[in-house]
Protein backbone atom coordinates (compact mmCIF):
# COMPACT_ATOMS: atom_id res chain seq x y z
CA UNK A 1 0.00 0.00 0.00
CA UNK A 2 1.05 3.30 -0.95
CA UNK A 3 1.87 5.97 1.38
CA UNK A 4 -0.47 8.06 -0.02
CA UNK A 5 -3.59 6.42 1.29
CA UNK A 6 -3.17 3.94 4.64
CA UNK A 7 -6.08 1.80 5.95
CA UNK A 8 -7.15 -1.18 5.48
CA UNK A 9 -8.14 -0.09 1.91
CA UNK A 10 -12.00 1.47 1.13
CA UNK A 11 -13.87 0.84 3.79
CA UNK A 12 -17.92 1.48 4.47
CA UNK A 13 -18.41 4.04 6.72
CA UNK A 14 -20.83 3.42 9.64
CA UNK A 15 -23.77 5.73 9.79
CA UNK A 16 -23.76 6.89 6.37
CA UNK A 17 -25.79 5.88 3.37
CA UNK A 18 -24.37 2.31 1.50
CA UNK A 19 -21.61 3.17 -0.94
CA UNK A 20 -20.24 5.75 0.99
CA UNK A 21 -16.23 4.48 1.85
CA UNK A 22 -13.95 6.02 3.79
CA UNK A 23 -10.25 5.67 4.51
CA UNK A 24 -7.42 6.77 5.90
CA UNK A 25 -4.83 9.36 5.08
CA UNK A 26 -1.71 9.44 6.63
CA UNK A 27 0.15 12.89 6.75
CA UNK A 28 3.64 13.67 8.21
CA UNK A 29 2.40 14.51 11.55
CA UNK A 30 -1.23 13.47 11.53
CA UNK A 31 -3.68 11.49 10.15
CA UNK A 32 -6.58 12.95 7.75
CA UNK A 33 -9.75 10.98 6.54
CA UNK A 34 -10.95 10.63 2.54
CA UNK A 35 -14.34 10.24 1.77
CA UNK A 36 -16.12 8.95 -1.86
CA UNK A 37 -19.76 9.71 -1.80
CA UNK A 38 -21.73 7.78 -4.64
CA UNK A 39 -24.34 10.49 -6.43
CA UNK A 40 -25.97 8.56 -9.32
CA UNK A 41 -23.45 9.68 -12.16
CA UNK A 42 -20.91 11.04 -10.22
CA UNK A 43 -18.81 10.69 -6.90
CA UNK A 44 -18.05 13.60 -4.66
CA UNK A 45 -14.56 12.90 -3.27
CA UNK A 46 -13.16 14.71 -0.37
CA UNK A 47 -10.47 14.28 2.16
CA UNK A 48 -10.35 16.42 5.63
CA UNK A 49 -8.34 17.25 8.62
CA UNK A 50 -9.42 18.05 11.70
CA UNK A 51 -8.97 21.96 10.27
CA UNK A 52 -9.79 21.91 7.04
CA UNK A 53 -11.05 20.11 3.68
CA UNK A 54 -9.77 19.08 0.25
CA UNK A 55 -12.40 18.33 -2.71
CA UNK A 56 -13.33 17.73 -6.01
CA UNK A 57 -14.69 20.57 -8.14
CA UNK A 58 -17.96 19.71 -7.35
CA UNK A 59 -17.78 21.95 -4.19
CA UNK A 60 -18.26 25.64 -2.96
CA UNK A 61 -14.80 26.41 -1.06
CA UNK A 62 -15.56 29.98 -0.86
CA UNK A 63 -19.26 29.97 0.81
CA UNK A 64 -17.04 27.96 3.39
CA UNK A 65 -14.77 30.65 3.70
CA UNK A 66 -17.27 32.94 5.61
CA UNK A 67 -17.12 30.61 8.27
CA UNK A 68 -13.32 30.76 7.93
CA UNK A 69 -13.07 26.99 7.36
CA UNK A 70 -10.13 26.46 5.14
CA UNK A 71 -11.28 24.71 1.63
CA UNK A 72 -9.25 23.58 -1.41
CA UNK A 73 -10.75 22.39 -4.75
CA UNK A 74 -8.64 20.40 -6.79
CA UNK A 75 -9.08 18.87 -10.56
CA UNK A 76 -7.57 15.69 -12.02
CA UNK A 77 -4.28 16.47 -13.26
CA UNK A 78 -4.38 13.86 -16.25
CA UNK A 79 -7.74 14.94 -17.29
CA UNK A 80 -11.04 13.34 -16.54
CA UNK A 81 -12.61 13.72 -12.93
CA UNK A 82 -11.54 12.85 -10.11
CA UNK A 83 -12.92 9.41 -8.83
CA UNK A 84 -11.03 8.34 -6.01
CA UNK A 85 -9.33 9.59 -2.48
CA UNK A 86 -6.16 8.95 -4.53
CA UNK A 87 -6.98 10.50 -7.87
CA UNK A 88 -7.60 13.33 -4.66
CA UNK A 89 -4.54 13.41 -3.87
CA UNK A 90 -2.68 13.40 -7.25
CA UNK A 91 -5.03 16.50 -8.37
CA UNK A 92 -3.80 19.93 -9.03
CA UNK A 93 -5.63 22.78 -6.63
CA UNK A 94 -7.40 25.01 -8.41
CA UNK A 95 -9.07 27.14 -5.92
CA UNK A 96 -7.93 27.76 -2.05
CA UNK A 97 -10.31 29.60 -0.27
CA UNK A 98 -8.89 32.95 1.51
CA UNK A 99 -8.73 30.67 4.75
CA UNK A 100 -6.71 27.96 3.20
CA UNK A 101 -4.46 30.51 1.29
CA UNK A 102 -3.65 31.70 4.78
CA UNK A 103 -1.95 28.62 5.37
CA UNK A 104 0.16 28.69 2.63
CA UNK A 105 -1.76 26.96 0.10
CA UNK A 106 -1.51 28.20 -3.57
CA UNK A 107 -3.18 27.20 -6.82
CA UNK A 108 -1.09 24.53 -8.88
CA UNK A 109 0.53 22.66 -6.33
CA UNK A 110 -1.00 19.08 -5.12
CA UNK A 111 -3.49 17.75 -3.76
CA UNK A 112 -1.33 15.90 -0.84
CA UNK A 113 1.23 19.07 -0.33
CA UNK A 114 -2.08 20.89 0.03
CA UNK A 115 -3.70 18.89 2.50
CA UNK A 116 -0.52 18.33 4.24
CA UNK A 117 -0.83 22.28 5.06
CA UNK A 118 -4.41 22.01 6.51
Amino acid sequence: MSNATQASGENSVPGMPAGVTGERIALADREARGFVIPLGPVDLVLAVTASGMLCCGAFDVAALDRFSYPAVKAKASAGGSIATVADLLAAEVTVANAAAAARGITVGMSGRDALELL
